[in-house]
């Protein structure tokens, strides 16, 4: 499968600010180096880079995570599902979700169970964060109800 339109204005929405890209490198919420949509490979201090390479970036990075979840995923899923794993993935890491409860539960039919392991997945650093927790509900709203207005 493939990540539809609708993912990419979720992830601009989670992995940007306000929507747009940020030019100009960050630390984020665990001290990791990022820039554009989310983007942390080869991310050094006071490196910037334009809105155009900031999409060609989040294209490339969300293209192995969909590769990877699309071969991890042995059902039969919907958009909104793939979707939603997906942007877990994105944010947490593909190997993460490849031995996770969700994943396990998703590939054993159980969708339900599949939907409320989304909160689990809530913090960083050994800590709950709130924007965490907002992102999962809005993934699990993704998964369930093919909701992707949970955008920041």
């Amino acid at each position: 499968m493939t990540p539809s339109d609708l993912l990419y204005d979720f992830l601009r929405g989670w992995e940007g600010r306000d929507g747009q890209p940020a030019l100009t490198a960050y630390l984020d919420s665990v001290n990791v180096l990022t820039i554009g949509f989310g983007h942390t490979r080869n991310v050094t201090a006071g490196d910037t880079c334009t809105a155009d390479q900031a999409e060609e970036w989040l294209e490339n990075d969300l293209n192995p995570t969909a590769v990877a979840m699309t071969a991890a995923i042995r059902v039969s899923a919907s958009q909104q599902q793939f979707d939603a794993i997906c942007s877990l993935a994105f944010n947490v890491g593909i190997g993460a979700i490849r031995g996770s409860t969700l994943l396990r539960k998703l590939n054993a039919t159980d969708t339900d169970g599949a939907a409320l392991q989304f909160t689990v997945w809530d913090m960083a650093g050994g800590q709950v964060v709130a924007g965490l927790e907002k992102r999962r509900i809005a993934e699990q709203q993704i998964f369930v109800n093919a909701d992707y207005g949970g955008r920041p």
